[in-house]
């Protein structure tokens, strides 16, 4: 069979579940943005500033990567600036061939310039409306619900649940916590987990990026994550290889496997920040090979330079994969949406099967 190209993948419906909305900018919109708000860039025009984050992320540090948002989070404080970033996000999405995406933020850095934290979610719920509305008059209809994220560092975990929660049926279809995870354990936001249970709505946890087992040990046994955000330190309870005929799983390992957890992987952000040496000698490989329930994700397009075509043909060529894999890892991500059961089988039957079959021939 001939190699897919990134052409070719660029036509496929894809599901994107791990994708932050202040990692997708345009550069163009940032350079717009922060010369209206007066804030200072390291480069003066799109092409050199797009350059300068993907340089800039490309440490092998997560906490270096981290802080490249300061220059996105400082052009999304107004309400308009807000609403733009969201539309052009599902634009660029649909764009790529997504039909569905969860998208994440942290309301609480968004406040600096007055906007309480229900302007802030009306504003990115408006901007969706709008850039959905307008990329199904594209023929390029997409769905994106949003996640509210809480930042682990901060104490505000409870109150952006209770938040996510209020606009469950306006937008928002779960949480995560995430930032820099040695030293901010996800039990130190346990209230609102426990919370989000009690009001019967999902989560998700960034565990086990830059940090190993005992991060995502505690993200599903004390804090009952229905998905792992990376998840890809995972390996480190695994010994051997399928190929070898000699894998086997720990403890945590098979549990996460049995259990059908599913796994945000970010191939480029994991090269990036250092959870990975490189596309080939990611995890991905090994986890796919087991039968984890493996998704794949853009993480945060402007800093890895990236978008859910690029991250799957790099995959095509580093594993070798080819439709059926990409199929598969598409509609494992829309089996672990957080949508409603009958609405991710009518997105699977209608749209990715059958697009698919096609593509298989």
């Amino acid at each position: 069979m001939a190699a897919i190209t990134h052409s070719d993948i660029l036509k496929a419906p894809k599901a994107l579940l791990h994708d932050h909305l202040d990692g997708g900018l345009r550069p163009q919109t940032v350079l717009e943005l922060a010369d209206a708000v007066g804030h200072p860039l390291p480069a003066g025009d799109a092409e050199a500033l797009g350059a300068w984050f993907v340089a800039a992320a490309d440490s092998g540090s997560l906490e270096r990567y981290l802080e490249t948002f300061a220059h996105t989070v400082a052009v999304m404080q107004t309400e308009a600036g807000l609403h733009r970033v969201a539309r052009e996000c599902a634009l660029d999405l649909a764009a790529d061939g997504v039909v569905y995406a969860e998208v994440r933020y942290a309301p609480e850095q968004h406040l600096e310039s007055g906007l309480s934290l229900d302007a802030v979610v009306d504003a990115v719920n408006s901007g969706f409306v709008d850039g959905c509305a307008e990329a199904a008059a594209l023929g390029r209809p997409i769905r994106v619900g949003v996640l509210l994220t809480a930042m682990r560092h901060a104490a505000r975990s409870q109150e952006i649940a209770e938040l996510a929660v209020r606009y469950r049926d306006a937008g928002v279809v779960g949480f995560d916590i995430a930032g820099a995870e040695a030293g901010f354990p996800p039990t130190r936001h346990l209230d609102a987990f426990e919370y989000l249970q009690r009001e019967n709505f999902h989560f998700t946890i960034h565990a086990g990026e830059a940090f190993g087992l005992p991060s995502i040990w505690q993200a599903i046994q004390w804090c009952g994550a229905d998905r792992l955000g990376h998840g890809v330190r995972l390996v480190d309870d695994i010994t051997g290889s399928p190929a070898a005929g000699d894998a086997v799983l720990g403890r945590l390992a098979a549990y996460v496997r049995d259990k059908r957890i599913p796994l945000e992987l970010c191939p480029s952000s994991n090269v990036q920040t250092g959870a990975a040496a490189s596309i080939a000698e990611h995890p991905i490989g090994l986890l796919h090979d087991l039968r984890f329930r493996v998704t794949v994700n853009t993480d945060n397009r402007l800093m890895s330079g990236t978008s859910m075509s690029r991250e799957m043909t790099l995959l095509s060529e580093a594993f070798g994969w080819g439709w059926s894999e990409l199929q598969w890892l598409t509609i494992n991500a829309m089996k672990s949406a957080f949508i409603p059961y009958d609405e991710r089988l009518a997105i699977i039957t209608e749209i990715i099967k059958p697009a698919y079959a096609k593509l298989l021939g």
